[in-house]
């Protein structure tokens, strides 16, 4: 992943302390591959797990990178429609708005 797609924070970490970083990329890779869902399926989960975090620098940063794999836009602005009856209206249209800085270039 390029640091352009890490959220500011994330970043700073990365370039800071690169051993850090490293293991926690190796962290993620080993949980990405622990079981059988495909790459399309694992963007998803991860999207709505940073919507349910509350997350937007990591909305975000999934975002582009779901985009750039091909997930379609509806799909994704779905992932917040899903979240409003279980994290409520507020944080739900919250999440949508994060989703469509990047699917509308905002």
């Amino acid at each position: 992943m390029s640091q352009q797609d890490l959220p500011s924070g994330a970043g700073k970490v990365a370039t800071d302390y690169p051993e850090v970083w490293d293991a926690f990329s190796r962290l993620g890779k080993a949980c990405s591959e622990s079981g059988p869902l495909d790459a399309r399926t694992r963007r998803l989960v991860k999207l709505a797990l940073a919507v349910g975090a509350g997350s937007e620098g990591a909305v975000h940063s999934h975002m582009r990178r779901a985009l750039r794999e091909g997930v379609e836009p509806e799909a994704l602005k779905q992932v917040a429609m899903l979240a409003i009856p279980t994290i409520g209206l507020p944080a739900g249209v919250a999440a949508l708005t994060w989703i469509e800085d990047i699917t509308e270039g905002r």
